[in-house]
């Protein structure tokens, strides 16, 4: 199989070796690009006789960033590449996802990239490690966007430019809106693609995580927002509306109207109850996913709040990190 990959990572410890011992049973012609790490992990790559990038954190780090880097290298290293997978370092690629993707490319000429099931490697330490089992769990077929573990067909890669280094969030799906306007596919296959270990315990975790999430939406709405598919748009709009917009109302109508100006605010459990009814997971998920669904908007539009307050300023961003 003519794939190379590309692993980033910091700090990744044993997680790390998982990842590159699920990849080197298949391909040697791996890079792992390193931002900062101090556990060793730089070493212990170079142990196991793979390439190594050591990123220059005096400029601006981005997940995109790093995975450019390694693309880079890689294709320095063996120019013919058809397909790249990348995976980062808290990931371990699940036996076979390689050779049914790039089977599956193959196949599908216009398919610029691929992913497949990812899948939390301990739902059960944490209702945040459940969440991210859930949300990663989406519809077969063609889809919108992949996430950071995706294989990514050279050529098509290459065209677009890679992905956009000054992003701190959201570089997958924004990479995804360029491959289409160019004419490119993006799908979910149906295969195990790859575990995940979040290590996501605390409340303030997830908390930060979705504020990122909302920083990303914001973006990406700025970018490509006027494109025919309004990427970003409907996100954001409504993470304005169920996480300032309603609370701003109630407020004024409670000034109006005194206390009962407050029952606007139960529109809040009614969601909470509409959207727990839809599910179609396990009665318990479909109320977990529910409840944080609507209680994300506060973070979401915070982080919506952030990214408006560095554009106006001319500031760039820094990571919003949740580990």
């Amino acid at each position: 199989m003519n794939i190379g990959v590309v692993v980033i990572g910091r700090n990744e410890g044993e997680r790390l070796r998982r990842c590159l011992e699920s990849v080197i049973k298949i391909t040697r012609r791996v890079v792992y690009v390193d931002s900062g790490s101090t556990d060793g992990s730089v070493a212990m790559v170079r142990s196991m006789g793979l390439e190594v990038v050591d990123l220059d954190l005096h400029i601006p780090f981005t997940a995109a960033r790093a995975r450019n880097e390694g693309g880079r290298l890689l294709l320095r290293l063996a120019p013919g590449l058809d397909y790249i997978q990348f995976v980062d370092g808290d990931c371990e690629l699940a036996s076979g996802w390689l050779e049914t993707s790039a089977a599956f490319l193959d196949a599908n000429q216009a398919a610029a990239m691929a992913c497949g099931r990812l899948r939390e490697r301990y739902p059960e330490r944490s209702i945040y490690n459940r969440l991210c089992d859930t949300e990663w769990d989406t519809a077969l077929g063609l889809t919108k966007a992949c996430g950071g573990i995706a294989m990514a067909r050279r050529e098509a890669f290459e065209a677009a430019g890679g992905f956009r280094e000054d992003l701190i969030a959201g570089e997958e799906s924004e990479l995804c809106v360029r491959l289409r306007a160019k004419g490119w596919q993006i799908w979910r296959i149906d295969a195990e693609m790859a575990l995940h270990d979040a290590a996501m315990t605390r409340f303030g975790q997830w908390w930060r995580r979705s504020m990122r999430g909302g920083y990303a939406y914001a973006e990406g709405a700025r970018l490509h927002g006027a494109s025919p598919e309004r990427h970003r748009v409907k996100e954001s709009r409504r993470i304005w509306i169920w996480g300032l917009g309603i609370p701003v109302i109630a407020c004024c109508l409670a000034i109006a109207l005194g206390a009962w100006g407050w029952a606007i605010l139960l529109i809040y459990p009614l969601q909470i109850v509409r959207l727990a009814l839809r599910g179609t997971r396990s009665e318990r998920e479909n109320w977990l996913q529910a409840l944080f669904l609507v209680l994300g908007k506060f973070p979401e539009a915070m982080g919506q709040a952030s990214y408006l307050r560095h554009r106006l300023a001319g500031k760039s961003a820094r990571l919003i990190e949740y580990k």
